[in-house]
């Protein structure tokens, strides 16, 4: 059996307009070829569908049935179709992404993701808050499309954007001396107990701010180590010790504690959007990170090396 979907469309067309010439003139095409083309679908499947006299044309109930089933069939495709074009449009699908405990805090992505949901309701975002290390693993495996990390030593096999470079902040008990500071120096909480990021967490911060502390010559005294930047944030606040996070996490307010700038020019933190550099991009991923480009100001490039 070899029936195409024209085949079912002239039935369609004749069945509904009980009238060869009608339906012929609906399709664009002449009488004859459409009767051969009934006569064959006729053949197929071994029912006649249509009763015809010199005068009339009526539905069999084979006919009557097949009708009805036909109708379901081109809905079908006619369904299909409009499915694969708003996927490849981006407007359905599915958004894989990653992103650390700061990315939140950072207006331009709260603002892409509130966005992004208004635009593209149909769009099923799963979002995963893990750790830089982690993310890196699950874009290359292709378990993620894309993440939101800070910056960190990424493989040639993933690409990345930056959002957002803003400088990094103390934090200090609100009856400390130094909470009253207008500016402080890294060597200034050299001597403090420090709260900081547990080194097997697998977050990108604890390098980058190590990193800074150790190129001032600074090496701190960490007493407290804790997995979650908002502990770190709930210990400092309880007089626990001092600490440094990027200032995205001035949004979280509590009246125990203090941010206080740091006078270094190299006490910054980035944070980038990173995905696959040879994985097919999805155009809802697509879509994401233009939306997100234009919220932070910057020009998309799709071979960024950060």
């Amino acid at each position: 059996m070899n029936i195409e979907l024209r085949h079912l469309r002239y039935f369609v067309a004749v069945a509904e307009e009980l009238h060869f010439g009608r339906a012929a003139a609906r399709l664009n095409i002449s009488q004859p070829p459409l009767s051969q083309q009934i006569q064959a679908l006729e053949q197929q499947i071994h029912a006649r569908l249509l009763a015809r006299t010199n005068r009339s044309v009526s539905l069999t109930p084979a006919g009557e049935q097949f009708l009805a089933d036909a109708r379901q069939i081109l809905s079908l495709v006619d369904v299909a179709a409009a499915r694969a074009a708003r996927l490849h449009l981006g407007e359905t699908g599915e958004l894989r992404l990653g992103f650390t405990s700061s990315a939140p805090f950072i207006t331009s992505v709260s603002e892409t993701l509130s966005a992004f949901r208004q635009h593209y309701p149909d769009v099923h975002i799963q979002t995963r808050e893990i750790n830089t290390r982690v993310q890196i693993t699950l874009l290359n495996d292709g378990e993620l499309d894309i993440g939101l990390m800070r910056n960190t030593q990424l493989p040639d096999s993933l690409a990345c954007m930056p959002i957002l470079r803003e400088p990094l902040l103390a934090m200090v008990h609100h009856s400390h001396p130094l909470a009253g500071r207008a500016v402080i120096s890294l060597d200034e909480l050299a001597s403090e107990p420090f709260v900081f990021f547990d080194p097997h967490v697998g977050t990108g911060l604890y390098d980058d701010i190590l990193g800074l502390l150790h190129r001032y010559g600074v090496v701190p005294k960490i007493t407290q180590e804790v997995g979650e930047a908002m502990t770190i944030i709930g210990l400092v606040a309880a007089g626990l010790g001092v600490s440094i996070l990027p200032a995205s996490f001035r949004r979280v307010q509590l009246h125990e504690m203090a941010w206080v700038p740091l006078h270094e020019p190299e006490a910054v933190s980035e944070m980038w959007l990173v995905w696959p550099r040879h994985h097919e991009q999805g155009a809802a991923t697509a879509r994401f990170i233009d939306m997100l480009s234009r919220a932070a100001g910057i020009a998309k490039k799709a071979e960024t090396h950060c």
